[in-house]
């Protein structure tokens, strides 16, 4: 976590407008602290959690597990505590063991072509905006092209998402535990 409090104070339930109320009601089961801070744009809210909403579903042509692979790179790269909190969980249920979890953060070695594919693409893009040839072509052998597009689509709006959480002091759920890997920031 970069900042010990929030920039920005998630909205409480008493201090909602109707506006903030019907923005929420688009979601199922009481808010995450990243969405009560969000609520003070609620129309930016709505748009962002229709592209979190295709990221996240079953539209992504990702399988679930590479999904949260490429998640949870880019938010350890990104240093988002609380998005590398909130996917270990996801991932967890996704199939990755705490295990690989723990390897995501040390990079591409040891893991096989595809998944170490998906790493590197992953750091290509958060050092360089750019996945070269050689990744690209590594990463054809495994993942079709709506795949392919996928992972820069989800790599992306991670990054959006870390800049947001870091930037605005989004602080932990209740009963949540921050990585040791994370807790220098």
């Amino acid at each position: 976590m970069r900042l010990t409090k929030a920039r920005i104070a998630p909205v409480q339930d008493g201090e909602m407008s109707e506006e903030q109320r019907a923005a929420l009601k688009t979601m199922g089961g009481p808010p995450l602290n990243i969405f009560r801070t969000l609520l003070h744009a609620p129309k930016a809210l709505i748009r962002f959690l229709e592209w979190g909403g295709y990221v996240l579903s079953r539209r992504n042509s990702l399988p679930p597990r590479e999904r949260e692979i490429v998640i949870l790179r880019i938010g350890y790269l990104c240093r988002s505590g609380y998005e590398f909190t909130q996917h270990t969980r996801i991932g967890q249920q996704e199939g990755l063991s705490q295990d690989e979890i723990d390897r995501i953060k040390a990079g591409a070695a040891g893991w096989p072509a595809p998944e170490a594919a998906l790493i590197r693409a992953c750091d290509e893009l958060h050092g360089d905006q750019f996945i070269t040839d050689a990744t690209w072509t590594e990463l054809s052998r495994h993942f079709d092209e709506k795949q392919r597009m996928d992972l820069v689509f989800t790599a992306g709006q991670y990054t959006q998402v870390s800049m947001i959480l870091n930037t605005f002091g989004v602080q932990l759920d209740a009963g949540q535990t921050l990585d040791p890997d994370l807790k220098a920031y």
